[in-house]
């Protein structure tokens, strides 16, 4: 074979994707055709944005249980409005979070204002006005106090002598923001109680809902909640579901609960699922630096956290979740008609039950 030939089929291997174009935008363009012309050129995280998309709508297709992980500060933005509508569609099944984005989010349903802010400011005269920062977002000393106090009636109203999961108490909460606020519509944790989605918080003591529990235990008033109830009922809902993906929204602790559910199964309990079949990350860190818990979608295939598939089954979109997000969102909207929700919440204790079955 000669040089040319040689090279010519080298060429024909990796020039067959489709040329890149000018993207062409126009007037009243909606979200799915701007997603559509960065999918025709495919470049940079514009390109994996769309394939992020096309794999969403892919996953909503394969009935796949979805999923979301959440954590930085991203409630306090507003993005609780589009896991509400994500819910509603039943593009979303569970939800694997930080507890402070569950806590910021109490704060709309009791019609408690955040205001936008200004990261340039002397924080120190924002102390003295009894204001915290989250970046450019402003929130008061009154707004906690309120919080915390009905998060502490909550608890004490519904008190539970025997361990409950976070999945279980969070349902509580969400139910009494349902009943007891001015405006639950505007909550996340209240709207996926009323779907039955199972909200977990791998690490519950790491917020303003934990400190106010353990406040309460100190008086022999609170909740007894059990993590590694969290670790069985998270994995009973993967094993039985036919098809599991996640949309990770940053890393930390609820990326990684999430994807320890598929080597819970095959390297504690002796039941291999192959790993999960898709995976989506948002996130603005970057694997060399160790801090992307469980980091790429390639690493989590060595782990089996990820099945290794023929097709294109995970993306990693490098960009700032409050842009992202919305487009993702807006994307699977535009495309696939609302799902029959999976209510998996009411499903839980015949889910580990099953699961109970098959422990060797």
């Amino acid at each position: 074979m000669s040089k040319k030939s040689k090279q010519c089929q080298l060429q024909h291997k990796y020039l067959c994707r489709p040329r890149i174009t000018p993207q062409i935008i126009k007037k009243d363009m909606k979200v799915k055709d701007l997603v559509n012309e960065y999918s025709r050129s495919g470049a940079f995280n514009a390109g994996r944005l769309a394939e992020a998309c096309k794999l969403y709508c892919h996953m909503l297709d394969e009935d796949a249980t979805v999923g979301l992980t959440l954590s930085g500060a991203m409630t306090p933005t507003g993005m609780g409005g589009i896991l509400i509508t994500l819910m509603e569609s039943g593009f979303v099944d569970f939800i694997i979070s930080t507890g402070a984005n569950l806590y910021h989010d109490l704060h709309f349903a009791l019609n408690l204002p955040i205001h936008q802010g200004d990261f340039r400011v002397d924080d120190t005269k924002l102390y003295e006005a009894g204001i915290e920062r989250i970046y450019d977002i402003f929130i008061t000393d009154e707004l906690l106090l309120k919080t915390d106090k009905f998060i502490q009636d909550v608890a004490k109203r519904h008190f539970k002598s025997e361990p409950i999961s976070t999945a279980d108490f969070h349902y509580i909460l969400g139910k009494a923001v349902l009943a007891d606020t001015p405006s639950p519509h505007l909550s996340f944790v209240a709207q996926a109680a009323k779907y039955n989605v199972p909200i977990f918080v791998p690490s519950p003591g790491d917020s303003s809902i934990g400190m106010n529990l353990s406040y309460l235990k100190l008086q022999d008033k609170c909740f007894i909640i059990d993590t590694d109830l969290d670790v069985i009922q998270s994995t009973a809902i993967v094993f039985s579901s036919n098809k599991n993906g996640v949309i990770s929204i940053g890393g930390g602790s609820p990326k990684n609960f999430y994807m320890q559910t598929q080597p819970t199964l095959a390297q504690i309990l002796n039941i291999n699922k192959g790993g999960h079949d898709y995976f989506i990350q948002i996130t603005t860190d970057s694997p060399q630096w160790g801090g992307l818990s469980g980091a790429t979608p390639t690493e989590a295939i060595s782990w089996g956290k990820i099945r290794k598939e023929g097709i294109k089954n995970h993306v990693v979109v490098y960009s700032d979740a409050t842009i992202a997000v919305p487009i993702l969102s807006g994307y699977a909207l535009s495309e696939k008609k609302p799902r029959k929700k999976k209510h998996l919440y009411k499903h839980l204790n015949a889910y580990v039950s099953e699961l109970k079955k098959h422990v060797k």
